[in-house]
């Protein structure tokens, strides 16, 4: 079945753009309908035409897209699909991102810049979205650039399970990569059960820009294993970075956990070829062949978000999902 009823008056639809299927077909799995058919294709000159392939009008619609590269391609895509969906009436439309694109340009860092996190939210706003849904913004601020309500998920119970059933009782202590994380640190440390928790300062060279000159670990590794923590891995040069620093102060052991696996070339060859252990990652981006390697541990984000939709249709509380975890 396509949509599924509550009470003879809600119909909950789920929709899938191109980016990454599989993630979408995993997502409906777990709710128990299926995808809606779409008819999607390119003009000649380049341009997206993509439309539901039945009646919408009155459902709860939700529209899945992973923002992978070509990141504007599928942008532009799901614009189309939403603004599709408002025109054909559906009730209210969520969209569904488990990595939210464009999210590091969340301010002005300089006199000039865009912040294109915010140009993101109002475009899925104009085209006709009602709800958005993400997977561990990059930074909180972005879920008040949307007008209407953000459900922001975390991957932390997802990935901590797997260092609690893999690691035992190895006493951990949790590191940022840098002074910005150090509050997903301490999340990480609680959720791990009171573990200690240090960070990698980076000093740099002003005559110098955007390079890490020296680094200092500011917290007790020695002896110690890292359990290396941040939102999104792109070339694994910082992550290998920071090991390598965590290492220099007596770290045995480092492990890497994250909840985008953007994987960006040279990351594959940079992490496999480090002294890091195991690079544990969740499936919000597809993770191709190309990109795999022997210390690289993918889990699943579908049962996740399939139970965050649920509570969305339902009017239930997503944030149940987290403690109150904010």
């Amino acid at each position: 079945m396509n949509t599924l009823h509550v009470a003879g008056r809600k119909s909950l639809m789920l929709f899938s753009g191109r980016a990454y299927p599989e993630l979408a077909a995993e997502i409906a799995s777990e709710i128990g309908v299926e995808i809606t058919p779409t008819t999607a294709r390119e003009f000649a000159n380049g341009e997206t035409f993509i439309k539901p392939d039945e009646s919408v009008r009155g459902s709860d619609s939700f529209v899945i897209q992973s923002f992978t590269s070509p990141i504007n391609h599928w942008v532009m895509e799901t614009l189309i699909l939403v603004d599709a969906l408002k025109r054909a009436s559906a009730k209210r439309i969520t969209v569904v991102a488990p990595f939210y694109p464009y999210a590091r340009q969340d301010k002005k860092h300089r006199g000039r810049e865009p912040i294109s996190a915010r140009l993101i939210a109002d475009l899925f706003k104009t085209a006709g979205a009602d709800r958005l849904m993400a997977i561990d913004l990059h930074t909180a601020q972005i879920q008040g650039f949307f007008d209407g309500p953000v459900d922001h998920l975390f991957a932390l119970p997802v990935l901590s399970e797997h260092i609690e059933r893999t690691y035992g009782g190895v006493d951990f202590t949790v590191v940022s990569p840098d002074t910005g994380r150090v509050r997903m640190a301490e999340q990480w440390a609680d959720e791990l059960g009171g573990r200690p928790i240090a960070f990698v300062h980076k000093s740099r060279d002003p005559l110098v820009p955007n390079q890490v000159t020296a680094n200092r670990v500011v917290g007790d590794v020695e002896g110690r294993v890292c359990l290396l923590i941040d939102d999104m891995i792109a070339t694994g040069g910082t992550i290998v970075k920071a090991a390598d620093v965590l290492f220099d102060a007596g770290a045995t052991d480092v492990v890497v956990a994250a909840t985008h696996g953007e994987l960006t070339p040279p990351a594959t060859d940079n992490l496999k070829n480090s002294r890091i252990s195991e690079v544990i990652v969740t499936n919000t981006l597809p993770v191709t062949d190309d990109k795999r390697f022997d210390k690289l541990t993918v889990l699943s984000i579908a049962p996740l978000l399939a139970r965050a939709i649920r509570e969305v249709f339902e009017d239930g509380s997503v944030t149940s999902l987290f403690d109150g975890r904010s």
